[in-house]
Order: C-alpha cells, then structure tokens, then sequence
C-alpha cells in the first residue's frame, strides 16, 4: 500500500475519532439549556465532560497538523476556500474553552448564565459546520487548475451541505445525550435518556436521507456498506436507551459516527478534495501529497506516539468513569470540581 493512501485512512481515522469524542462533547454543550434547569444540574453537566473535553479536540489537532505535513496541497486549497467557516469554528472553540474555565470565576448568576450561552453557542456553531464543510468536499467545490479555490462563501450554502449540517447537529446532539444518561443519575439521568430517544429519531431521519444522497453522488459499495451499517448501530442504540441499556445506547451512536465518517472518506477516495468546474483539477491523495521522503518520517513518528496517546486517553476515561449526580456538586460556589 502506498503511503499516500496510508496517509489518506490515518487522516480518515483522526477525523472518525474527533467526531465520536468530541460529538458528545458538543451535544452536551447543546443539551446544557434544555436538561440544566438550575446551576446545580448545570454544573452537573459540565463536570461529565469536564476531564475529557480539552483531550478530545486534541484529535482535530493533529487531523489538520497531519494533514499540513502529509497533503500541502489539500490543506493549502481547504483553508483558503473554507477560511471564513474553519474562523468561525475556531473562534467557537476558543470561547468555550474559555468558558468552562472562568465560568466559576465569579460569585455571580448573570456571570454564570453569559459564559453558559458560550458554551451553547460554541458547541452549536462546530456541530454544524463541520458538517456543512465535510459535505462541501464531498460534492465538490470550484478549483481552478492552478489548484485554488475560486469560489465564495455562500457557495458552501447549499442544500446538500446544509442537510449535512443539520445531520451533524443532531447527531451530536443525541450522542451527548446518550452520554450524558451514561453519566448522571437521578432525574438528569432519565431526561437525558428520553432526550436521546427524541432527538435519536430525529437524527435518524436526517442521516438516512443524507447518506442516500450521498450514496448516489459519490458512494461506492464501500460506502454503501458503512452507510448500512452505520445506520443500523444508530436504530440498536435507540432501542437499546429505550430500554434502560445506556451503555449500548452510547455505544450505538459512538458506532453510528464513527461508521458514518469512514463512510464518507470512503466514498470521497482517491479524491481529497473535487472540484466542481469542467476547467478545473481533482485534488487527490497522490497529487495534493507530500514527498515520499515526509511521509515516511511522519509514519515512523506516528507509529512510536501515537499509542501512547491512545493509551493515556483510555486511561483518562477509565479513571473518570463514574456517575455524577446534583448530591456531588458542593453548594458553595467557587472553582467547578471534577468528581472523580
């Protein structure tokens, strides 16, 4: 196998596991208005994802930093045509990490409440761009033959990415939930849980219709067969929740995204990113790659780090693996604690 298509699925798996991870991240975030009704439970919600947060965007790091070393020519063409969305993600990033980190800075209620909408709105505004731009490279997008993005912003409005955003969007939002009946007990713990039927069904429905659309676009039986699968961990995990089973439920839509990614990287191969103009190239892995010489010291440095890696966020999760519930949470206010 050559090592631009070693890269190509390495990338492929970074990205599969910053949405699965970071996914539930941003549904809880989401989810923090409608399941938080005072600051307790609030806090509750926080404190699930409050050791995990930082570790998980650290996929997403590495996806764009690989990506500059191995694919120049993809990461160049990506951040120039898509700067104005990848900004905005950015920026949402930034503020809600700042958030969870000063939000108990201060003794104040309207203090809490404002860093509390940054965590919404910079949990929302992710979910949904990424997948408006991940459906942008898979339709196609205008390239030049020089490699350059000639397009405009609202070009990448369209329905078919906007259906992917919306797709994403209540993924996330189902897979923080399942996550968060994971998490909690008590009555966080069943609203979570119904939460998570609704907005499963939901997603549901949107994710078949998107992956159909994109199977006939651009799918091969690849695809089709992730696609499949994908969808059928989606309905088990919703049965599964119906049923008390949490953790089958977060399993199913850990499954169901993970799937879901592979599938569309699979039907995006060899391209990394089409162009949509008759005058225009293909970026693809073997002519956006960097020299063989890059690639080969970049496979021997993932290879020694790269388990390690995995292994102390394994162990981050096992460490912080218990339920929290509103009877941990001190009733002084100060610094948000971790229960671990």
């Amino acid at each position: 196998m050559e090592l631009t298509t070693v890269w190509f699925i390495l990338i492929a798996v970074l990205w599969m596991g910053y949405f699965a991870l970071e996914g539930f991240d941003f549904g809880v975030g989401i989810l923090l208005p409608v399941l938080g009704g005072n600051d307790t439970e609030r806090r509750v919600l926080i404190n699930t994802i409050g050791p995990v947060w930082d570790g998980n965007e650290v996929w997403v790091l590495v996806a764009g930093g690989a990506t500059f070393a191995a694919f120049p020519e993809w990461y160049a063409t990506l951040f120039s045509g898509f700067y104005l969305p990848l900004l905005l993600i950015l920026v949402a990033l930034i503020v809600r990490g700042v958030a969870f980190e000063y939000r108990a800075k201060h003794d104040s209620d309207r203090w809490r409440a404002a860093w509390d909408k940054a965590i919404f709105w910079g949990s929302l505004i992710p979910a949904v761009l990424w997948g408006v731009a991940f459906a942008n490279i898979l339709r196609g997008v205008p390239i030049d033959a020089d490699k350059e993005y000639v397009g405009g912003f609202f070009e990448l409005l369209n329905p078919y990415a906007l259906l992917g955003g919306l797709m994403t969007l209540l993924l996330f939002t189902a897979h923080g939930a399942m996550f968060l009946s994971l998490k909690t007990d008590g009555s966080i713990r069943r609203e979570a849980r119904a939460k998570a039927g609704e907005v499963g069904l939901a997603a549901a429905v949107v994710a078949v219709g998107f992956l159909t659309w994109t199977q006939v676009k651009t799918g091969n039986v690849g695809s089709a067969v992730m696609f499949v699968v994908a969808a059928a961990s989606l309905v088990l995990g919703l049965l599964a929740i119906e049923r008390g089973r949490e953790g089958w439920g977060f399993i199913g839509t850990f499954v169901t995204i993970t799937l879901g990614v592979a599938g569309l990287f699979v039907a995006l191969f060899p391209d990394v990113m089409p162009t949509s103009l008759n005058s225009g190239i293909d970026l693809t892995a073997a002519n956006a790659s960097a020299t063989a010489y890059t690639l080969k010291i970049m496979t021997v440095v993932a290879a020694i780090f790269t388990p390690v890696v995995l292994v102390y966020q394994a162990w981050t999760y096992w460490v912080f693996r218990q339920r929290i519930a509103v009877h941990h949470i001190p009733e002084t206010v100060g610094r948000t604690e971790t229960v671990s």
